[in-house]
């Protein structure tokens, strides 16, 4: 009987599983978690929706995994990788023989240089752990310092201030979002923040982190100082490579595959935050995906290909980001833009459209209220997708449906 064996148990790791399941894969099945929860939905973790959570929201009820035959191993680390012989060996000393392994292994939050480790008073998020504990010091008459202003950052500033907590967000770069969002709404983003009364703080280089006397201390190369009761780190994640780095695979900011997550070696293929992979839409571009939905349908697609399909990374990059009542969505990757479109949608809302040179549609970002863009940007999605190079002046108006460029 075949063995399957993923390293991973997040999103990526526990869709595949699954999928394996429904794509009528009868073999054994072994899914292998750090964490000692079963698998759980990560972004409710930095959202106000969640915030008075006590449990994750998890991505299947624990005995969804013994009924569909999927062996769950918890709390466990892999330690070491043979591709000669086809083995991992687990942090308890376990050795699991596979025929074919799925390296999910995620990604791990950047640390500051230099910061104490273990320190309460200075942490990252990437675990429920870690978002408990920050909901406990989420609370009036507290002091947050944030350090980076990117989603995760922004989404736990508005987070912490929903529950009554003092913000300040201290960003090195110019702007927040500096990665991915355009400016019109990074701008918007930041006004509504201070609006709700974060202290909002850009080009801001920091010399020292430390914890002194039970509170964060930010020493700024200004001479400033900012004492916080807790600073968050969120300066952006690593990839979790070293188990494939030791083996030998190939690393290229991320574990490197190919365009059927197949890695450099024989039966082992890498999903998710993990890896990066050739995006044919963008001419070949190697990129890596920190997103949910990059991971869910990875999953699924390591999933086909450990079985033989052979079915290539075909979708679009995807991410959204939800702060106070707003929305932010976008579709493609904006980088090398030569143009864009702005159409208005009312309410507040718009989308931008990014073209290159040629005129083709790269990627669209829109925010609003709720789920006002999410229906436009979803058919963003299809024109990227079908490499379109629709009228610029019909993208911006709001008169002319975006589902009749489609068909177009």
């Amino acid at each position: 009987m075949a063995h399957f064996v993923i390293l991973g148990a997040g999103e990526c790791g526990a869709r595949a599983a699954f999928a394996l399941r429904e794509k009528d894969f009868d073999g054994e099945i072994t899914l292998v978690g750090a964490e000692p929860l079963h698998p759980y939905e990560r972004p409710p973790l930095s959202k106000a929706g969640s915030a008075d959570a006590t449990d994750p929201k998890f991505i299947a009820a624990v005995e969804k995994y013994s009924e569909n035959g999927i062996g769950l191993l918890t709390g466990l680390e892999a330690r070491d990788l043979d591709t000669a012989s086809k083995s991992v060996t687990l942090s308890d000393g376990m050795t699991l023989s596979y025929d074919k392994l799925l390296l999910a292994t995620g990604a791990a939050a950047r640390s500051f240089p230099g910061a104490p480790e273990g320190s309460p008073h200075i942490r990252s998020l990437r675990t429920h752990h870690d978002a408990a504990a920050l909901r406990d010091v989420m609370k009036p008459g507290r002091h947050i310092a944030i350090i980076g202003g990117g989603f995760i950052g922004l989404e736990l500033a508005a987070t912490a201030r929903l529950l009554g907590a003092d913000v300040t967000v201290i960003e090195g770069l110019e702007r927040v979002l500096k990665r991915g969002v355009p400016e019109e709404i990074a701008h918007l983003i930041t006004e509504r923040h201070r609006a709700k009364g974060v202290d909002i703080r850009c080009g801001l280089s920091i010399a020292a982190l430390t914890d002194e006397g039970g509170k964060a201390v930010i020493r700024l190369s200004s001479g400033d100082v900012i004492e916080a009761d807790l600073a968050l780190v969120g300066i952006g994640a690593r990839p979790n490579v070293e188990i494939a780095e030791k083996a030998g695979l190939t690393i290229e900011n991320g574990i490197a595959v190919d365009t059927y997550l197949q890695t450099s070696a024989p039966d082992v293929f890498a999903a998710g935050d993990c890896c990066s992979f050739p995006l044919s839409i963008y001419g070949g571009r190697r990129v890596r995906l920190e997103s949910w939905r990059n991971a869910q349908e990875q999953g699924t697609l390591a999933a086909a290909n450990m079985l033989g399909l052979n079915e290539a990374v075909s979708s679009v990059p995807w991410f959204w980001s939800d702060q106070y009542d707003m929305t932010l969505q976008i579709s493609g990757l904006a980088e090398g833009a030569a143009t864009q479109q702005r159409r208005e949608l009312g309410a507040g809302a718009f989308i931008l459209f990014h073209l290159d040179a040629d005129g083709r549609l790269i990627a669209a970002s829109g925010i609003g209220p709720g789920n006002a863009v999410a229906r436009d940007i979803r058919l963003a999605e299809m024109l990227i997708a079908a490499r379109a190079h629709p009228d610029p002046a019909a993208l911006a108006a709001s008169n002319i449906k975006l589902k009749s460029l489609l068909a177009a």
